[in-house]
């Protein structure tokens, strides 16, 4: 039974564009597809239901979902009298959103912030060097202040942070305010 006679249409283009997508955050369009089925799905959805309604193989359904269980956006449920495994996407968007970015952070920003670390305990040895690493350290700076700041943010409750977001540039106005109140003028970044 082909995709489309599985999915409403609506679910099957969500499931197409997660699919599409994927390629473009770093997953296959497989990862993608399973992942976005078993985010819409009102129930906790076993392998073979997953290659069923996306006709893919279930070997390949399997090695998705344990990609997936290791980004940790699936959660493995068992149901009574039943042996088969079931998964289900974490109900809260925030706390998916958490997750992803925790993940992201751990395979991606934490190795460069290493690599930048190590780079700048070294000696420069001429002028190019010392430019590289000067360029290096602002680098290594704007993403610790970024980090330091998601940090900040991992510890507000959604709501809260939900409320900071839609703020958008009503905090540059009240910085811009604070700024004239106490004399000091905000400098936009230098540029190089």
């Amino acid at each position: 039974m082909p995709l489309q006679d599985h999915l409403p249409p609506l679910s099957r283009q969500f499931v197409a564009h997660f699919g599409e997508m994927g390629s473009k955050w770093g997953i296959n369009r497989t990862v993608g597809q399973i992942y976005a089925l078993i985010f819409i799905s009102q129930r906790a959805l076993n392998a073979d239901e997953i290659a069923e309604m996306l006709e893919f193989s279930r070997s390949n359904v399997s090695m998705g979902l344990k990609e997936l269980q290791a980004w940790r956006l699936v959660r493995l449920r068992h149901q009574s009298g039943d042996r088969r495994e079931y998964f289900e996407a974490p109900g809260d968007v925030w706390e998916i959103f958490r997750v992803l970015a925790e993940e992201r952070r751990r395979r991606e920003i934490e190795p460069t912030l290493s690599m930048l670390r190590m780079a700048l305990l070294e000696e420069p040895t001429n002028d190019e060097e010392r430019y590289a690493q000067e360029r290096m350290r602002q680098m290594h700076e704007l993403i610790d202040r970024l980090m330091t700041w998601f940090d900040d943010v991992q510890k507000l409750a959604p709501e809260t942070a939900l409320q900071l977001m839609g703020m958008g540039a009503t905090v540059t106005k009240v910085l811009e305010f604070k700024d004239r109140v106490t004399g000091r003028s905000a400098k936009a970044p230098k540029e190089q």
